[in-house]
């Protein structure tokens, strides 16, 4: 016999909540009931404020992880929500995950995903995030790190793509060592909130998913236009010389690789 299916948060009453400041939490995986936090200080991140390291900015031009949207929002909740060294229980109930995966079918919850190779032509999921999506607001909700820089990365791409998108307001709820260090500050709730009524004035929402491929066109489109440029022996420089300058192919490790836009992005304007 299966166990009943967990009684999920409408996506309405999620939405309203979050527009209105708060959101929900469990005491652990298994319990039914869920609190509302409205906390005294707010974790931001502002999106023109993203601290790149020269180190991070490295590994996301080399594109070390291949960077995904929205391909595995279900692993990604999965991991987050599983036990880790030094907290044997999630906040992240059976009740908010599945309220989550509604909010996600709807277009209102997204992730992030890093994966590496497998050996075995295929890849394994190691790093990612979560978040509730609205307005011009993303709601960052947890992430997960299985090898090194991995959550990182899925985080310098979420805020290069809000950027991209037109976001406004990229929230932490809660400030950790580990966000500060990449530039997330705290506000108080009020202050908060004053950013948040701005964020979701009337116009057009922040469309993640949309600013992702946009970002793979765009990287296919200079890698298509150097490979054509060299074809055509453009320029008075020797082949050789021509093809050690121009961005190679979308995927590659050059400059028209959707890492070596990411990592532009922010460090011409961190």
């Amino acid at each position: 016999m299966h166990a009943p299916a967990p009684k999920i948060i409408p996506p309405d009453t999620l939405l309203l909540a979050y527009r209105s400041g708060i959101f929900p939490m469990a005491d652990s995986r298994d319990d039914p009931e869920v609190f509302w936090v409205e906390p005294r200080l707010r974790a931001i991140l502002p999106l023109d404020g993203f601290h790149c390291s020269r180190s991070l900015a490295k590994v996301i031009r080399q594109d070390r992880f291949i960077v995904t949207c929205n391909e595995a929002f279900d692993e990604v909740l999965d991991a987050c929500a599983a036990p880790r060294d030094g907290r044997p229980e999630s906040w992240i109930s059976e009740r908010i995950a599945a309220s989550y995966r509604t909010l996600h079918m709807s277009g209102h919850a997204h992730s992030i995903e890093c994966w590496l190779p497998d050996g075995e032509g295929g890849r394994r999921l190691v790093g990612g995030l979560y978040g509730v999506s609205f307005d011009r607001v993303f709601c960052g909700e947890s992430m997960f790190s299985r090898t090194r820089d991995s959550s990182k990365v899925a985080l310098a791409w979420l805020v290069a793509l809000l950027r991209r998108a037109g976001a406004e307001l990229l929230d932490c709820q809660f400030l950790t060592e580990h966000l500060a260090s990449l530039g997330a500050v705290e506000v108080p709730q009020a202050r908060y909130l004053e950013l948040l009524a701005k964020a979701c004035r009337p116009g057009p929402e922040a469309d993640l998913p949309a600013a992702y491929s946009a970002l793979l066109a765009e990287a296919a489109g200079l890698g298509a236009a150097a490979g054509d440029a060299l074809s055509s022996g453009v320029g008075s420089a020797p082949a050789a010389e021509a093809e050690d300058a121009a961005p190679r192919p979308c995927g590659g490790k050059g400059d028209s690789s959707p890492g070596k836009l990411i990592a532009q992005s922010l460090t011409h304007t961190s």
